[in-house]
């Protein structure tokens, strides 16, 4: 049907109208998708490109170098050792037991460790990197790495593990560190991500643990290009992290190797001070173990073998241990009562062998008694009648209150596991303690360092050099902290007079070098040198009358645990205070035989700086000195490597 021309002009502005509708959503949609180009291209370019990278870049976080631990001359205690390991990463080995049977095929696992790291592996994130062997040889670990492509997922590595070079030595120092445990993450309430690697290594005990964040340092990162199948292509960027900052101790390496080596076969410990500043120079505790067996996690056989030993190795007699101090405690009750106007100098006191307080008799140790006893002679010959007399006029909280003046009774503010605070006790800590009153019968046991009262060899090592020096000196262990000096400072006057300090001082010359003291046996003859102490003995067990009746069995005829604990004070030179030590051997007898004999011994290496000559010593004695000198193995502590940081 032919159209009319009007009807053929609406049509055509139909066609146009439709045109210019379709043109404009053609339009629209070419723009809008110009601008989503746009947005893609440009604008989110960044995103799209890390999303990318992430496919092919995988980030790791590197452990820092820990702090290496020196002694006070530069000698390394603790140090870092280079570790070949092999690492799993479970997302990226596919399957797991077909890698790990590969693996075997290449070098020898140990089934034990391998067990333990599988198990690890499952309870961990497929992502997170486990370590599967460590402390391989350079030949093994050659082996893998040149067969990786082969082993998808599997990683040679090379890290840094703690090492000990001085073993035993310093055991009960620095301590030890060990692999994180689950316990360890539940003490923190925001632990450091360093703290998620397995295997990683934190201190566990002493000064490893106690400086454990400043030794530990910051994690580092490496940022590793791997291809579509997850192998590892090449490392792109490395930042290693913050080192952990280097430690110097107070403590003499060659003085501390010494005295382990002197109490070997003891349990026993050791404390050496420096008179002038309060550094510690030496902390023995015997017997020792070797903390490098708990870097990679002791096995149960050796573990057993240290926790069923009757001298428990394990613990840190130093500042663990606290004992009945004895009659070395009987200083610190003269003093008492010097200061409290209570005795004079000349007053004597008369011993007839035991002191009767009603129907009760406090024993002295010399059956016969000593006679007619002044303060000196009764510190020399350690009549304990004495004390009994006096602590009653001075009374238990002024004695206790000396005790804490000197040290005793305190908490040490040192970086060690488990520092004890021993006890001074007085009247309204026993009515706490036990809900009864004090009773004189409780201030004369603690006036012989008996009854409630107790000391490590820490608080009688501080008390001792207190008393030598006349200052109020503050323990140091640690001596620098990442370069920096720490707690030095000048030490305050004790309040104490100067003259009871003087009489106590010239009594214990006398216990050593005196005709009838009780540490004559171990005096040094040396001019210049010479040693002043005071011995003690410390009960462990009740004496009946009955006992007392038939003649009190000697302690070498007692069971070992039933025999009492010998103990000994002293410092020297005497004319210049420099070194205080104590000595606490566990049910070693008498403090005159068991312990006066090593004090003398370590004040005199610590005088001489190494092994002392035979003159220093009685002629009597000298060829037993060297025939014990030349059976003792000590060591020579290796010099910082050249080039190494002394902290």
């Amino acid at each position: 049907m032919r159209q009319s021309p009007k009807e053929l002009e609406e049509s055509a502005r139909v066609v146009t109208r439709r045109g210019l509708v379709v043109g404009g959503l053609q339009l629209a949609f070419m723009g809008m998708l110009g601008l989503r180009m746009r947005q893609l291209q440009i604008e989110e370019a960044d995103q799209f490109r890390l999303l990318a990278e992430e496919n092919r870049v995988n980030m790791r976080l590197l452990a820092p170098p820990r702090g290496i631990i020196y002694d006070r001359n530069g000698v390394i205690i603790a140090d870092n050792s280079q570790n070949y390991r092999i690492i799993i990463v479970r997302e990226d080995a596919g399957d797991v037991d077909e890698v790990i049977a590969r693996l075997k095929e290449i070098i020898t696992l140990d089934e034990d460790e391998l067990e333990r790291a599988l198990k690890e592996m499952y309870r961990r994130s497929p992502f997170v990197p486990v370590t599967l062997a460590d402390r391989l040889s350079w030949e093994d670990f050659s082996k893998v790495a040149v067969n990786s492509p082969a082993l998808p997922g599997i990683t040679p590595d090379v890290g840094l593990s703690r090492y000990y070079p001085m073993k035993g030595d310093f055991a009960h120092v620095i301590g030890y560190v060990g692999p994180v445990s689950d316990y360890d993450l539940s003490k923190i309430e925001d632990p450091d991500p360093l703290l998620q690697i397995p295997k990683f290594q934190i201190g566990k005990v002493g000064v490893e643990a106690k400086l454990e964040e400043k030794l530990r340092g910051k994690a580092g990162n490496s940022r590793i290009e791997v291809n579509a199948a997850g192998r590892v292509m090449r490392e792109l960027d490395r930042d290693p992290g913050t080192p952990g900052n280097d430690v110097q101790l107070t403590v003499d390496a060659r003085l501390q190797n010494f005295v382990q080596a002197r109490l070997a076969g003891e349990s026993a410990a050791v404390v050496v001070m420096d008179c002038t500043n309060g550094d510690i120079l030496a902390l023995g505790s015997a017997p020792s173990f070797d903390p490098n067996k708990f870097v990679r996690g002791i096995s149960s056989a050796d573990y057993n073998v240290l926790r069923e030993d009757r001298y428990i190795p394990l613990r840190n007699k130093t500042v663990q241990g606290t004992y009945p101090p004895g009659s070395t405690y009987k200083m610190i009750v003269a003093l008492a009562a010097l200061e409290a106007g209570v005795v004079s100098p000349g007053e004597t006191v008369w011993c007839p062998g035991y002191y009767q307080l009603g129907r009760r008799r406090f024993h002295c140790w010399k059956r016969g008694g000593h006679g007619h006893m002044n303060l000196e002679n009764s510190l020399v010959q350690s009549c304990d009648t004495y004390y009994y007399d006096i602590s009653q006029r001075v009374g238990i909280d002024r004695i206790s209150e000396m005790a804490n003046k000197l040290g005793c009774g305190v908490r040490h503010d040192i970086p060690m596991s488990a520092v004890a605070e021993g006890l001074a006790p007085t009247q309204k800590w026993k009515q706490f303690r036990y809900e009864e009153p004090w009773r004189v019968g409780d201030t004369l046991n603690a006036s012989i360092g008996q009854g409630y009262t107790l000391a490590s060899p820490l608080h009688l090592a501080v008390y001792t050099a207190r008393m030598a020096s006349g200052l109020d000196l503050q323990p140091r262990l640690i001596k620098t902290l990442g370069g920096e000096e720490q707690g030095a400072g000048t030490p305050e006057l004790l309040d104490i007079s100067t003259s009871s300090l003087r009489l106590i001082r010239k009594a214990m010359y006398n216990v050593s070098n005196g005709s009838r003291g009780t540490a004559r046996g171990s005096r040094i003859v040396e001019d210049g040198k010479e040693l002043a102490g005071k011995t003690g003995t410390s009960q462990v067990r009740n004496i009946t009358a009955a006992e007392r009746a038939r003649g009190v069995f000697r302690n070498e005829d007692l069971p070992w645990e039933r025999r009492d604990h010998a103990l000994f004070v002293g410092f020297a030179p005497f004319d210049a205070p420099k070194y205080a030590v104590s000595v606490v051997v566990e049910h070693g007898g008498g403090g005159s035989a068991a312990a006066a004999p090593v004090a003398r011994d370590v004040l005199l290496f610590a005088q001489y700086g190494g092994v002392p000559p035979l003159e220093a010593y009685p002629s009597s004695q000298r060829e037993r000195i060297k025939s014990m000198y030349e059976a003792m193995t000590l060591a020579e502590p290796e010099p910082p490597a050249p080039g190494r940081s002394r902290a």
